[in-house]
């Protein structure tokens, strides 16, 4: 137990680097371990080197739970015999003083030892509902056997909960999308933004489905001092999945996930998605369709990239920042309101070379502006232009065009995979199941004994509480009253 009790306090302190620093795969905040990297260049691959990025999958916290389950399994399953045995085990022979108890009551009766007496005292005691085992000369009783069941079922859910948290952390798997409007998600590993499997996940035979995003909305408050607080989100996706002929529709909030077979897609952010049209110096549409921008702040102002790597003469890259109801201020344009009741796509263009043909891979919300160079206008200045819906910045010289065709939305799902969250749950409900037991039910016993010695039989009855709450003066009273005597009104 104390080995146990060393590891449990390992787990806890090796759980607090995954709360103080950002974690890979956290589906609200996807960007937080590239920014850490970004601001803390020199600290960052050594805190990467020890797993501190990836706490609960790193191989020392691994350790430290599989040490801490061989360690509850050689505690628990002895503790669990034991009690086993206590609650098979039969009520203990009297002791030799029974006065030395708090609850005892001794007389003596002319009559010689009677069996009709014990008979009496072990039916009032079963009416009570005692244990009840009847000798030559004594009874012997005991309940609150319900106590110790308690307890085993408490020691055992422990170890049931291991191996459900063992089995999720070894068989499930998590991932992040981002769908806009209209954009279909097929359930394969290479579909995911971020897919993180376990250890003996079998990423090739994933749950076959499929679903798409039809409509997504989102309601703020219009007023008072919550204005701008999100009231509610909802996603309407339709769905197929195996052995199902037409698509679904369902309606995804938050905690009201789409749950196909044990694998769950929980609705967990949302944003803008513009929807644009390149055209290059030819006048031929070389990039069409929606761009997923990142919100930056609560009015979601977002910023994105958009990239045109079939233009020609040359290829086209454009930075963007969103501003879904566009205000101006002191430093410049704003959103003021998280809602598009005025959206503007702030737009600057580059031509050259986007460097997707050679270089390390690029984030789609990156553009690397190292073999470009900026559209300025006739006093050479940089081109940035604010587009509403409909608009087109046609670019100087004849370099091409782009279109701002219609504002839609996107949405975050985390898409996870758990085997053991059943498990975890039964051996949860069990957990209080028991330790409410163990808490709530008293175990005592009473014993009962006749000594004769020639002038007749003296009776005593002794009592005694196995927990810290004390015995109930009602079980003594009531085989004392059965016997034909007043029970006393307090013992000592």
């Amino acid at each position: 137990m104390r080995t146990a009790v060393i590891l449990l306090a390992l787990l806890a302190a090796a759980a607090v680097p995954g709360s103080l620093l950002p974690q890979r795969g956290v589906a609200s905040d996807p960007v937080a371990v590239p920014t850490f990297a970004a601001d803390h260049p020199d600290l960052y691959p050594w805190l990467d080197r020890l797993w501190l990025f990836e706490v609960y999958a790193s191989p020392w916290f691994a350790a430290i739970y599989l040490l801490l389950l061989v360690s509850m399994t050689g505690c628990v399953l002895p503790r669990c015999a034991q009690l086993w045995r206590a609650v098979r085990t039969a009520p203990p022979a009297a002791p030799r003083h029974l006065g030395r108890f708090a609850h005892h009551q001794q007389w003596r009766t002319p009559v010689e030892r009677s069996g009709e007496q014990l008979a009496t005292a072990a039916a009032a005691l079963r009416r009570r509902r005692y244990r009840v085992v009847v000798t030559e000369t004594e009874v012997r009783a005991e309940r609150g056997y319900v106590r110790e069941v308690g307890n085993l079922v408490f020691h055992l859910s422990l170890l049931v909960l291991l191996v459900g948290i063992g089995a999720g952390r070894l068989f499930g798997f998590e991932g992040r999308i981002a769908l806009a409007e209209g954009d279909t998600f097929t359930n394969v590993s290479s579909s995911y933004d971020a897919f993180t499997p376990s250890v003996w996940t079998d990423t090739d035979n994933l749950e076959p489905f499929s679903f798409t995003l039809e409509d997504f909305q989102v309601r703020y408050a219009m007023d008072g001092p919550q204005r701008g607080d999100p009231r509610e989100f909802k996603a309407a996706v339709s769905y197929t999945s195996e052995g199902s002929e037409e698509p679904q529709r369902l309606e995804v909030r938050p905690n009201h996930p789409l749950n196909i077979n044990g694998t769950k897609a929980f609705l967990t952010g949302h944003g803008y998605a513009p929807v644009v049209t390149v055209r290059d110096g030819r006048g031929e549409v070389v990039s069409s369709g929606t761009v997923i921008f990142l919100p930056l702040d609560g009015s979601y102002t977002s910023d994105g990239v958009i990239k045109a790597p079939d233009a020609q003469p040359t290829q086209m890259g454009f930075r963007g920042l969103l501003l879904p109801t566009a205000a101006n201020g002191v430093k410049g344009p704003y959103s003021a309101f998280p809602d598009a009741l005025n959206p503007r796509l702030v737009l600057t263009p580059f031509l050259g070379d986007l460097g997707l043909e050679s270089g390390p891979p690029q984030s789609v919300y990156e553009l690397d502006t190292a073999d470009m160079e900026p559209v300025t206008d006739k006093q050479g200045k940089p081109v940035v232009r604010a587009l509403g819906v409909g608009d087109t910045l046609t670019l100087p010289g004849g370099a091409g065009s782009i279109t701002f065709d219609r504002l839609d939305r996107f949405a975050n799902f985390q898409i996870a995979h758990d085997p053991g969250k059943e498990i975890s749950l039964v051996a949860g409900v069990l957990l209080l199941v028991g330790l409410t037991t163990s808490l709530a039910f008293r175990r005592r016993r009473v014993w009962v004994r006749l000594d004769s010695d020639g002038d007749g039989t003296k009776i005593s009855i002794g009592g005694q509480s196995l927990t810290r709450w004390p015995m109930p003066p009602n079980d003594i009273h009531d085989v004392v009253a059965a016997l034909g005597q007043q029970p006393r009104a307090s013992e000592e």
